[in-house]
């Protein structure tokens, strides 16, 4: 393995932090609760972020708020955090913000999901190698959510581009994904859970090493339990704490997933540490269940 992508290899085997996008309430994106937010993230342990990831409302910031967030997250973080941007839309602009990301001092890039009705599997490694070949000094991070992907195609891009070097797997397959990362080349990538906490225990004894988080926004200490209790192998801790966020993570799985920023927003408002408010297509919690995400929150504390 290119021995040049180690400390951004060993960055992502680890609590891979997504952080919200808070609003204000004109609208415009809050950079000073922003800033607030990365510090509680960092005091809480958190060593690697995802500023542009889906928690983040990628899909709902414009192109110039896509690059404020960079920046600010790069600024905010310094050198105690590795910073993974999320890049994506069509090829010239997630070349273009890949690019922005590496001159900005990121050490990584995760690749959006490519947006289109019509995904070749040589098309899907096109796409990426476009961006892996822009960014050579930079880690990639394809982002799959794709269960029709072969993992011998992950292989073929891996084989063009060394810089390709981990891979957040949001499949909701566990058995699938043990096959697709033998296929890929267990070893040739850091694998990282992309279904957060509740697909962590599962994928891990698969060889994931790493999972995404949103709840890290609101409970830090409750990610790092688990990702300890997954180092050393303590699956039944590691499922103490499944039980713990269990229902959390049920209330952002609802209706197809459209509450997944909002219910974190929502208890994140709870806390006092930003306003409740998402972009549209998302929309905020209606009044009746908001007490019951606070209530999860306060018992994480407690």
């Amino acid at each position: 393995m290119t021995a040049t992508f180690e400390p951004q290899r060993s960055a992502l085997a680890d609590v891979v932090a997504i952080p919200v996008t808070p609003f204000a309430e004109d609208g415009t994106v809050d950079e000073g609760a922003y800033r607030a937010l990365l510090r509680r993230l960092l005091d809480g342990g958190v060593r690697i972020l995802t500023p542009n990831g889906n928690t983040g409302e990628f899909y709902a910031l414009t192109p110039e708020e896509r690059r404020t967030i960079t920046e600010l997250t790069i600024d905010e973080v310094g050198d105690r955090a590795a910073v993974l941007v999320g890049v994506g839309h069509d090829v010239p602009t997630a070349v273009a913000a890949a690019r922005h990301a590496r001159e900005a001092g990121a050490q990584m890039v995760m690749v959006h999901q490519p947006v289109h009705p019509y995904v070749s599997d040589g098309g899907w490694v096109d796409y990426h190698r476009a961006v892996a070949e822009a960014v050579p000094e930079l880690g990639v991070v394809p982002y799959i959510r794709n269960a029709a992907l072969s993992g011998e195609r992950l292989a073929e891009l891996g084989e063009a581009c060394p810089n390709a070097i981990g891979v957040k797997y949001a499949v909701p397959d566990a058995a699938r994904f043990a096959g697709f990362a033998r296929d890929a080349g267990l070893d040739r990538f850091v694998w990282v859970a992309g279904l957060a906490e509740p697909y962590a225990p599962s994928y891990f004894s698969a060889g994931a090493t790493g999972f995404t988080s949103g709840l890290v926004n609101v409970a830090p200490a409750v990610s790092m339990n688990m990702i300890e209790a997954l180092r050393s192998g303590d699956y039944p801790a590691a499922m103490k704490v499944w039980e713990q966020i269990r229902r959390f993570e049920e209330l952002r799985a609802a209706h197809g997933n459209a509450n997944n920023v909002t219910v974190v927003k929502e208890a994140l408002a709870s806390l006092g540490l930003c306003r409740r408010d998402v972009r549209a297509p998302s929309k905020v919690l209606p009044e009746a269940q908001r007490a019951e995400v606070a209530a999860i929150v306060a018992g994480w504390s407690a």
